[in-house]
């Protein structure tokens, strides 16, 4: 503790116990009590040593005047020591204020800044609690962002709700806010969830002021006490300014976070960029090498090599028809083959009875879906399958690999470029691969199917060069899809007439295949069997046949057009039909009217028995439909007793089938005897004369 000083102390002794005529000694006794005052203010004495002079005056016998006088000054100096320290804690604020500044002026992100700035904030006001509520204008809401001092996880992330608290209150009015006890404060609009948060940390006195950005406030900045506190003047102008300074670095530190973000999108785009560049000049330097090996005259087979080389894969190219044209590395087919032997045979072909490649299964369905969508298709296993093309439309092969490595990604871009230079290569080989015999065989067919034809001798030397026999029985088959098949259907029919050893040809979006054999119902159900599970979509599928010779070509694809309206007419699209099969249809639909050949194959056993047993069946089957099927009814008609009909009827049954009463072959059954009996009826006129009598004796059947 200060004392006042020594020689003050005792004048003041001396002059109280001297005589003090004229008041004198209380006089200077009062002079020297000032001085005292003074003296204490310049030592910065504590408030109880202007407390301990008066008293010591007091008891030196001054009077109540120069006691006043005393009074006062102490109070003047007591007031200047408090002016004094007021002044030396703005300083310190100012000072510390100055080192915050400081602080926020070094780059940080905003996470970092923000518990800097709490931090400053506990330490200039010394309270217990700093926290930071920032508004959010995306999702529209003032949540928590970050705190020093708490003591539970309750306040960070902490979404505020609209108009409670005081910082909806700073927000409404941009300007300090504060109070000494904030749960039992009636001037704030309580939240439960906001009192809940306060309860636990133990907070009480809370001063709230605005981060702003120009005039518009985009958070606020907290301080707390966990006391009853009453903020003063300068603790709310020194966090006021902590504010202007936080909401300055705050706005500097979200610009540098946003530069910093989009210098890192920067250099990753850069980075893709030099990829990309490095690739495009990879994919460059891949195709000079692969064009010059072209340039140099090499051979498919080195190419092919080259290419495996490039893509680090085995490679295969087939050609448009899928004949291998060469391979490089070891590919397995990811399944076996099947279907091709069952074709052949029931087409009748030579080759009915060869194993099929298992690669074929796989390539017919990969090269349709990559040329339908001309663009290089991932396959299960492994695979890819890359059309081979010269421009729109033009299908040259496909080229299948499979990578070295199973987790390798190929580069699409990679893929087009090699299977471009095949392309070229193919085109440049035409003449010498199964390109050139594919296309020279389509157009043999167009040819075989075009009006007017070439001569036939001109067609017959044509399919002798090509290896191809028209005098043997071939079938004519028309396939029709009922959707869309982008381009699949020539790939397919390539594919199957190679198998099958016959032609193919693309007409009006159908495919047309010349195939050997003698069944045409049974080629159209094959055809229809592979190819509409292939396309995902029915297939209306004709026939006809069997054909021999350039002349019957054509016109057994008219038939088969022919047969392919009737069947839409009838409805019955997505099926399969001959012209046979269509029955007394087929024989208005076919150019020769092959009237015997429909009578022969409905009732044709009928008449061969009564010829060879000289019966009467015949007849008798005519006057059973005539009688309405009534037996009996024919039987009285026929002059016969009902039984023998019945035994008749039974015979036919046997030579006919158990069917032949169903209405719909009971129809061709009738309509193959009207045929009969007219025909027979004029061949006897013409024989006999006018008048004669159209019937043939014939032999009761008993």
């Amino acid at each position: 503790m200060h004392s006042f000083p020594a020689y003050r102390a005792a004048a003041l002794s001396v002059r109280q116990s001297a005589p003090d005529p004229g008041g004198t000694v209380s006089q200077d006794m009062s002079e020297d009590g000032v001085l005292a005052v003074l003296e204490l203010l310049a030592a910065g004495a504590p408030a109880q040593e202007y407390e301990v002079l008066a008293e010591r005056v007091r008891s030196a016998g001054a009077g109540p005047e120069h006691l006043d006088r005393l009074g006062s000054a102490i109070q003047l100096g007591l007031s200047i020591r408090t002016w004094t320290e007021r002044q030396k804690q703005r300083e310190a604020g100012m000072s510390a204020l100055v080192d915050t500044a400081r602080d926020l002026a070094t780059p940080h992100d905003l996470d970092t800044l923000l518990k800097v700035i709490l931090r400053r904030a506990r330490l200039l006001l010394a309270v217990d609690m700093s926290y930071i509520g920032l508004y959010d204008e995306g999702e529209r809401y003032v949540s928590i962002r970050a705190a020093d001092g708490h003591t539970t996880a309750l306040n960070v992330g902490l979404r505020l709700p609209g108009g409670t608290g005081l910082g909806s209150a700073v927000m409404a009015n941009p300007s300090p806010f504060w109070t000494p006890d904030y749960l039992a404060d009636e001037r704030i609009q309580h939240s439960g969830e906001i009192d809940y948060v306060v309860k636990a940390e133990g907070l009480q006195a809370i001063l709230a002021v605005p981060l702003s950005r120009g005039a518009s406030p985009f958070g606020t900045l907290y301080v707390a006490e966990r006391k009853v506190r009453h903020f003063t003047t300068d603790e709310i102008a020194l966090l006021s300014s902590l504010s202007d300074l936080a909401s300055v670095a705050i706005e500097k530190a979200e610009l540098l976070d946003r530069t910093t973000a989009l210098v890192a999108e920067l250099e990753q785009h850069s980075t893709r960029v030099e990829a990309g560049l490095r690739s495009a000049q990879e994919l460059s330097d891949a195709q000079h090498r692969l064009i010059q090996l072209v340039l140099g005259d090499c051979d498919l087979d080195t190419l092919a090599r080259a290419s495996a080389t490039e893509l680090g894969a085995a490679v295969q190219v087939c050609a448009a028809n899928g004949t291998v044209l060469t391979s490089a590395g070891l590919l397995r087919p990811a399944g076996e083959g099947a279907g091709g032997a069952e074709e052949a045979a029931c087409a009748g072909g030579a080759d009915g009875d060869r194993a099929p490649d298992p690669i074929e299964s796989l390539l017919v369905p990969a090269a349709m879906d990559a040329h339908a969508a001309r663009e290089p298709v991932a396959l299960a296993g492994g695979l890819w399958a890359v059309p081979i093309s010269a421009g729109t439309g033009s299908n040259l092969g496909t080229l299948l690999l499979r990578p070295d490595r199973p987790d390798a990604v190929q580069d699409e871009r990679l893929l087009r470029l090699v299977a471009q230079v095949m392309a070229v290569q193919l085109l440049v080989e035409s003449s010498r691969t199964a390109i050139a015999e594919g296309q020279v065989r389509d157009d043999f067919l167009a040819d075989l199917l075009a009006s007017p034809q070439r001569p036939p001798h001109q067609l017959e030397q044509h399919a002798r060069r090509l290896g191809i026999n028209l005098g043997k029985p071939h079938v004519v088959v028309v396939a029709r899809p009922e959707g869309d098949a982008r381009g699949k259907m020539a790939i397919w029919a390539s594919s199957y007439a190679h198998r099958l050893s016959g032609l193919k040809s693309m007409h009006n979006g159908c495919a047309v295949l010349l195939l050997p054999g003698s069944d045409a119902g049974c080629a159209g159900r094959a055809v229809s069997a592979e190819l509409s599970p292939l396309l995902g979509h029915p297939v209306t599928v004709s026939s006809a046949g069997p054909v021999a010779g350039p002349a019957s070509v054509h016109h057994g694809f008219q038939e088969a057009l022919r047969c392919l309206d009737a069947m839409t007419s009838l409805g019955v699209i997505g099926r399969s039909a001959s012209v046979r099969e269509l029955g007394f249809l087929g024989v208005l639909l076919s150019d020769n009217h092959d009237v015997e050949g429909f009578v022969d194959s409905v009732i044709g056993p009928v008449i061969d028995y009564d010829q060879q047993r000289f019966t009467d069946l015949t007849r008798t089957l005519e006057t059973y439909f005539e009688a309405g099927g009534s037996p009996t009814n024919a039987a009285k008609k026929l002059h016969v007793h009902p039984n023998t009909v019945a035994r008749r009827l039974e015979r036919i049954s046997e030579l006919l089938g158990p069917q032949w009463q169903q209405p719909e072959r009971a129809l061709e059954v009738q309509l193959a005897l009207r045929v009969f009996r007219v025909r027979h009826s004029l061949r006897m006129r013409d024989r006999a004369g006018p008048g004669a009598d159209g019937g043939a004796p014939k032999a009761q059947e008993t």
